[in-house]
């Protein structure tokens, strides 16, 4: 009798515990970042051009986002959004600069660390020199190796880079020489990291720095696409970018590059058998340049967006994303549910069995994630400063206001993706409920002021 009144308690009780308790440890965690990739720079997002074999075979294995948003519309407050989970209205960063996160800013990677993850990154961290207190090893990374400021990232061949705090020469790269190419090191290093915490449980920031400009690639990435297209004109350099004289063809190996690097990475993790204890999320930091040599008219890196990096447009801030965790993540699964770098906080904290920290402005997407989306908590909206624009999402209807003081514009995404008809005339309502909400997302900042752009300046 009492071993009849037991069972149904037991049950209970273990339906309550968080479900990874059961495995041997708590899953893996890998956020890949692309840099200046745009929404239709994968062949599963349309493009035609350029090959992505590995991530398109990603999306098929796994989830792909369509309404997912970056956290600003460069590097420096999109990567602010992610690690700290509040967007530009309510975060310390919020256009490019060079200022650091505080002590304050607790951060994603502070998070995991505390939940007894070892936590690794690569690439470009952009959030704090060395000296400061942005830097990655004080904001819970026990291993980074890259770059530290974002202006340093624009070159591939550096002679030095940063690792745990300490400068590290590429001698390779000295006086001039280019044989040591920056991505390389990194998915070498990502590798190495995956090695040597295969135990578990780990977090690893994997920061891409491709394919952002300078537009320059290794030959043997190069040989695919040499001589494939006409290129209009020679890129004559500039005082961060080095020249080139067919950038169409660069830029494309540049993609198909960081494709086969994903897939490395992906085929370590099934060698290894940790595959189905590891969640993979593959996404962008914005849209897709201009600058530097890059030609995204031609490679209809937007796809059917508006715009480009820098711009609250959804070309500068929608971008590609990617999920993949098998027995998880459904296969061959599209989500449309709206979601944004500020969600990660939230949605790691649910998974990992941590309490997020309190004024954040994103959701847990888990729900979506395992594709449970009759659980998925609904939002109200998302909000985006650059100054001096604003722009917000609720449901299909996007407002955007170029500056403070001018007329606002309203979108419906349902049936104008590429917002080319402002309705806000005909919708006086909404106009009104619009600017009241993006009055109240946004707080003051005096290191970035909405009414004009920032002193600090605009920095690729």
């Amino acid at each position: 009798m009492k071993s009849a009144l037991f069972r149904p308690l037991l049950l209970a009780w273990l339906l309550c515990i968080p479900w990874f308790s059961a495995a041997a440890t708590k899953p893996n965690i890998i956020y890949l970042l692309a840099d200046d990739l745009g929404y239709g720079d994968l062949g599963s997002y349309g493009q035609k051009l350029i090959r992505t074999p590995r991530l398109d075979a990603m999306a098929k294995q796994g989830l792909r986002f369509t309404d997912h948003y970056s956290g600003a519309p460069s590097c420096h407050p999109s990567r602010c959004a992610l690690f700290t989970g509040k967007h530009t209205g309510h975060g310390f960063i919020r256009n490019n600069s060079k200022i650091p996160l505080r002590p304050e800013d607790f951060t994603l990677s502070q998070m995991l660390k505390q939940a007894g993850y070892a936590t690794g990154g690569i690439g470009k961290w952009a959030l704090g020199d060395g000296d400061t207190t942005g830097a990655p090893w004080k904001k819970g990374m026990d291993e980074f190796f890259g770059y530290l400021d974002q202006t340093h990232a624009h070159g591939y061949y550096p002679d030095f880079l940063w690792r745990d705090g300490q400068r590290v020469d590429i001698p390779q790269n000295k006086n001039g020489k280019r044989a040591a190419y920056s991505h390389d090191l990194f998915v070498d290093f990502a590798l190495d990291f995956i090695k040597r915490h295969k135990g578990g449980p780990f977090f690893f920031y994997g920061a891409f720095t491709i394919p952002h400009a300078e537009v320059t690639v290794p030959e043997d990435s190069l040989a695919e696409y040499r001589g494939r297209w006409p290129e209009p004109k020679k890129f004559e350099g500039s005082k961060t970018y080095c020249p080139q004289d067919q950038p169409r063809a660069v830029r494309a190996a540049m993609v198909t590059r960081l494709d086969r690097d994903v897939g490395r990475i992906l085929d370590l993790l099934d060698e290894l058998k940790l595959s189905e204890n590891t969640l993979v999320i593959f996404t962008s930091d914005n849209g897709p340049i201009g600058a530097g040599g890059q030609d995204p008219e031609f490679f209809d890196s937007n796809g059917p967006l508006r715009d480009l990096k820098f711009t609250l447009r959804e070309g500068g801030i929608r971008v590609p994303c990617l999920a993949r965790w098998p027995g998880k993540v459904p296969a061959g699964a599209t989500t449309d549910f709206p979601s944004a770098f500020w969600d990660m906080i939230p949605t790691l904290a649910e998974l990992t069995g941590v309490s997020a920290p309190t004024g954040l402005d994103g959701v847990s997407i888990l729900p979506t994630l395992l594709g449970q989306r009759a659980k998925q908590k609904p939002r109200d909206h998302l909000y985006w400063e650059t100054a001096p624009a604003q722009a917000l999402r609720q449901g299909h209807w996007k407002a955007y206001r170029a500056a403070p003081g001018r007329p606002l514009e309203l979108y419906n995404l349902a049936d104008d993706l590429g917002e080319t008809r402002d309705v806000a005339k005909e919708n006086p309502a909404l106009v009104a409920k619009y600017e009241t909400l993006l009055s109240q997302a946004h707080a003051e900042s005096a290191e970035f002021p909405l009414a004009a752009k920032s002193k600090k300046g605009k920095q690729p």
